[in-house]
């Protein structure tokens, strides 16, 4: 077993590097299934040491020859072990029917499947139904078996990936296994950490069945995967002769009446990621207070477009939406952002606004929710939720610079790179004011770097990795539910600082 790779594939790129290994490398196809009936035997074994039953369900394609492999190896280890065929066993072939035939030889039998199946007292359920060639929906005896596997109660262990859910969007198609574990094998697939692939995926296990180096780097993979790990060098030790000038002046614009909260939260988030300065633009009702709750932040009363653009003259970076609403102040602050030629983050209420009068640029990053994301592209959210990746993608074609799908596997794209996918942060952070906190973490470390696209870019990837892993800090403390907004500005500072905090 390794370590999560950074490279994700579709379903189809998996195909590709499957086939490299068979035909150009000389890697037999049985040897490949063989590694990965294995490598989820040892997986399935460690994890639920003291289980001695197991049902397998097996379809009638490759993951099915996977599903044999694993009944085998139970079988020999001693396990009462129980095998059910889904669809017409007479469809099984090369591999797989080779791997059928082994289990027959070591004594074990094959059950048709019906839909009254009732897998109640078994302690593991391993899914081998469908795997990543799926791509319409599950329907008849395959949907009955996936409910039979749902409705038992036993531990589940899903093949390559959870049937039912599409590998690629990570979309379910109907209904789709829920896994307490997956292992996958040879090249990891994008939808199993995106959209609902989260949910029904549980813990996931990642096996290259010894397939060489050489083979994984044919393919350029259309998805990279995004860890504070592998971006925390961005944020290395600063010189000793640093002052703020250099550092950034960050102004957040937001706040109408009633709304001071979310702007608040977006600015002293920039300001825990390291900006120098940072201002506040709001409605007057509001400037005191923010002053007084956050001395640091510098808050200002603004009532028109004149009191703005003072302000404007000073920022290197402006972040606009938290609380910004949607009236005429609103739109007047909107309006006068956009005349703006330097680097900016737009969230909330701001890609409302913008989504009734669209405009394209390079200097700025979106923040859209699915919600959000709809009505820029003016579609719905289930649409947006269906293919996440395909929805980010038209979102940075459409509107330019960088734009960040959030929600479970958050997306970043920008022109020339490939999608990012965020797998930082966990479901604690499904609560108000998460999205103001990402506004403000993104415009602080935008504010510390040269502007450019590609530190534009890096600085969204970062973003988003500091913002999921202060969160997880913050739920590793004291849980996932509960778990506010402010919580996670309190893990900012120790995240923006590893190489002294570890």
């Amino acid at each position: 077993m390794r370590r999560l790779p950074n490279a994700l594939y579709t379903a189809d790129e998996v195909r590709e590097l499957d086939r490299l290994a068979i035909e150009a490398f000389g890697i037999a196809g049985a040897t490949l299934m063989t590694h990965a009936g294995k490598a989820a035997f040892d997986a399935m074994r460690e994890k639920w040491s003291r289980a001695r039953s197991i049902a397998v369900l097996v379809g009638t394609g490759n993951n099915g020859g996977d599903g044999f492999v694993v009944a085998t190896l139970a079988k020999a280890a001693g396990y009462d072990v129980r095998l059910w065929q889904v669809g017409d066993g007479s469809r099984l072939k090369g591999d797989a029917l080779t791997m059928a035939q082994r289990w027959q030889d070591a004594g074990g039998d094959i059950e048709t499947f019906t839909p009254d199946l009732d897998l109640g007292g078994v302690e593991i359920v391993v899914d081998a139904l469908l795997g990543t060639g799926l791509n319409s929906e599950v329907k008849g005896d395959w949907a009955d078996a996936i409910r039979a596997i749902n409705y038992s109660h036993a531990a589940v262990l899903a093949l390559d990936i959870p049937s039912g859910l599409d590998a690629n969007s990570g979309s379910v198609l109907g209904i789709a296994v829920n896994a307490h574990l997956t292992v996958t094998f040879i090249g990891l697939k994008r939808g199993l950490l995106t959209g609902s692939g989260p949910r029904h995926v549980g813990q996931l296990v990642y096996d290259d069945c010894r397939v060489p180096p050489d083979v994984l780097m044919k393919i350029t993979p259309s998805c990279s995967r995004l860890g504070f790990k592998g971006l925390g060098h961005l944020l290395g030790p600063r010189p000793r002769d640093m002052h703020k000038g250099e550092c950034g002046h960050v102004l957040v614009i937001g706040g109408e009446s009633g709304m001071s909260g979310a702007v608040r939260l977006a600015a002293e988030a920039a300001a825990r990621v390291g900006a120098g300065l940072v201002s506040v633009a709001t409605r007057p009702v509001h400037a005191a207070n923010i002053s007084t709750a956050c001395p640091e932040l510098m808050s200002h009363p603004v009532d028109d477009v004149a009191a703005l653009k003072p302000l404007l003259a000073k920022a290197s970076v402006i972040a606009i939406g938290p609380g910004l609403g949607q009236s005429d102040w609103s739109k007047q602050m909107l309006s006068a952002v956009l005349e703006q030629d330097r680097p900016m983050v737009v969230d909330a209420d701001a890609l409302n606004l913008l989504a009734e009068e669209p405009v394209s640029r390079t200097q700025w990053v979106l923040t859209p929710h699915p919600g959000e994301a709809a009505r820029l592209l003016e579609t719905d959210t289930a649409t947006i939720q269906q293919d996440r990746f395909a929805a980010v993608t038209e979102l940075q074609k459409r509107y330019g610079g960088t734009v960040i799908l959030k929600g479970a596997g958050t997306l970043v794209a920008s022109a020339n790179m490939p999608v990012g996918l965020c797998s930082e942060g966990n479901p604690g952070m499904a609560s108000g004011g998460m999205g103001d906190v990402l506004t403000g973490v993104i415009a602080g470390l935008l504010a510390q770097r040269a502007p450019s696209d590609t530190m534009q870019a890096l600085a969204a990837r970062l973003g988003v990795c500091v913002h999921g892993r202060a969160a997880d800090l913050a739920a590793h403390h004291d849980g996932e539910r509960g778990l506010l907004a402010s919580d996670v500005i309190a893990m900012l500072r120790e995240t923006v600082n590893p190489a002294q905090f570890g």
